[in-house]
């Protein structure tokens, strides 16, 4: 039975979610802030990893907010400090609209502290609607970031309850997993019981970003019964998570009617649960998509409290066979226009993208997606090049995500072990990260960012120099790499330059060193 009961009075889950409060950095590691220029009070965080018997160190992006900074632990029960609430007090004009005028929003320059950038190339990506900063005026526990191209490619975390499994605390729980592990932002694609419920707990503990898909809370309204479903109903449903904090919505407003048909060609159909949901309604009603009519009254309820879309690719391939065809492509085009009126409301945009994609026909994907939506940021599911690797999908989605990302994709979402099989646990949620922030890496160094560049170079001079605590420290995950190689050798010294794979008499880099 799930747990309703306050976290601290509930002794099953108190004990569960005790670990925050003691979550360290990574060993070797330390919190590190930058103060702002424009904004003197900004206090920007970074991971200062220190290197070398403490002569040197790097600093990396980090978003693991309070939680691992030993001097401001918060406290589960209440939520984070509101960071943000004295920089955003009350309404005012969205990111997009400041950045226009020429502003340079206390955001921004948090945004480019964090990314390395001058606070006027962030402000001009944002007004030119390249890259969008989602931070919901009633959202301010969150630490300001950026999606964009020209930006480190970032990691979304998908979590949720379905009618089958989860409790609230769970899901908290999995939240701040995936932030230990470096996820940029989460969504919450609840489909059970008490929505509400755990979405303000995620969202009251949440430094990052928290995105949604309001069409399921919408259809848990009605009984999840989708003839119900009506504008009224997802307005409501708009209005009570913009108060309620969330940064980014999903909304399949280009899945046109006249399209459906194309997509019941397909060898999968459609994919996306809001998207099936919205062609169910179409064909029962014989009506254009409510998403689409009403498009430019959402345009005003997420411009009053600066929520940025996403708009869904409810038509994106489910197979391999069905990438770059008729329904997709037709989708994408509508989401062009749709970008344009969002603009013209002031609100941020950034477009979701496959899905299902073979190797061949990725980079179409791109340049379609610039072409047709005019440089917004375009966030990806993957996408995966095989349809077979049920239980690694995640590996069939980290490998179109570095290729994507590289090619101009702005952030990714990941994909876990369980992808078509089942619901993520906290252990598939840490794979699905560490795989596509692989794949974000592969991407950032392939385009020559100077932060990529900087940590792969810190990680190769350690290897050179048999500095193992340092090679532990650089990981991206730092545990599972001292496991396996303590797991092998004892430590007694004798192995301090070689590893098991090639021993002390054929280590090619001992050898090298020699020759020196």
């Amino acid at each position: 039975m799930e747990c309703l009961l306050p976290l601290s009075s509930c002794p099953k889950h108190n004990k569960d979610l005790s670990w925050p409060l003691l979550m360290p950095l990574f060993e070797g590691s330390r919190k590190a802030f930058t103060p702002g220029v424009i904004f003197k009070d900004l206090r920007v965080p970074a991971r200062e990893v220190m290197l070398d018997s403490g002569k040197k160190s790097l600093r990396l992006y980090d978003v693991t907010g309070p939680y691992t900074d030993p001097d401001a632990r918060p406290d589960l029960h209440s939520g984070l400090a509101p960071l943000r609430r004295s920089w955003s007090a009350g309404c005012r004009p969205t990111q997009m609209i400041q950045a226009r005028q020429g502003v340079v929003t206390p955001e921004m320059e948090f945004v480019a502290i964090r990314e390395g950038l001058a606070p006027e190339f962030v402000c001009k990506e944002v007004a030119e609607g390249r890259a969008i900063i989602p931070v919901n005026i009633n959202h301010p526990e969150c630490e300001p970031m950026a999606i964009g191209r020209n930006f480190l490619v970032k990691i979304n975390a998908n979590i949720g309850n379905s009618a089958l499994s989860s409790s609230v605390e769970e899901e908290l729980e999995k939240m701040l997993w995936s932030i230990r592990w470096g996820g940029d932002t989460v969504m919450d694609l609840s489909t059970g019981k008490n929505i509400h419920a755990t979405r303000e707990r995620i969202i009251r503990n949440c430094p990052v970003p928290v995105g949604t898909v309001p069409i399921y809370q919408a259809l848990e309204k009605v009984g999840g019964k989708i003839e119900d479903l009506s504008w009224d109903v997802y307005r409501q449903t708009l209005i009570e998570q913009c108060e309620q904090g969330v940064d980014y919505f999903t909304v399949h407003a280009g899945l046109l009617k006249a399209l459906v048909p194309a997509a019941k060609k397909r060898k999968t159909g459609i994919v996306s649960r809001g998207g099936s949901i919205l062609a169910k309604w179409m064909q029962i009603h014989n009506a254009e998509n409510f998403l689409y009519t009403h498009f430019e009254d959402i345009c005003e309820i997420l411009k009053r409290y600066d929520v940025s879309f996403s708009l869904g690719d409810g038509l994106r391939p489910g197979s391999t066979a069905d990438a770059n065809d008729e329904a997709q492509f037709g989708e994408l085009e509508a989401l062009g226009g749709l970008t344009k009126v969002a603009w013209e409301h002031g609100v941020q945009v950034m477009i979701e993208g496959p899905g299902h994609v073979p190797l061949n026909k990725i980079k179409e994907n791109m340049d379609r997606q610039l072409e047709l939506c005019h440089n917004a940021p375009f966030y990806t599911l993957g996408p995966l090049v095989v349809d077979v690797g049920a239980g690694r999908d995640h590996i069939t989605s980290a490998i179109g995500g570095a290729m994507i990302g590289w090619l101009g994709t702005a952030m990714l979402c990941y994909v876990t072990p369980k992808e078509h099989l089942a619901l993520p646990n906290k252990d598939d949620v840490k794979e699905g990260i560490i795989v596509h922030k692989i794949a974000a890496l592969a991407a950032d160094l392939a385009k020559g960012h100077p932060m990529a560049v900087a940590w792969n170079n810190a990680m190769s001079e350690a290897r050179y120099d048999f500095r193992w605590e340092d090679q532990y420290r650089l990981a991206l995950d730092p545990e599972t790499a001292r496991r396996y190689r303590e797991e092998s050798f004892p430590k007694d010294g004798t192995s301090d330059r070689c590893c098991t794979m090639c021993g002390p008499d054929f280590c090619a880099m001992k050898i090298t060193q020699e020759i020196k």
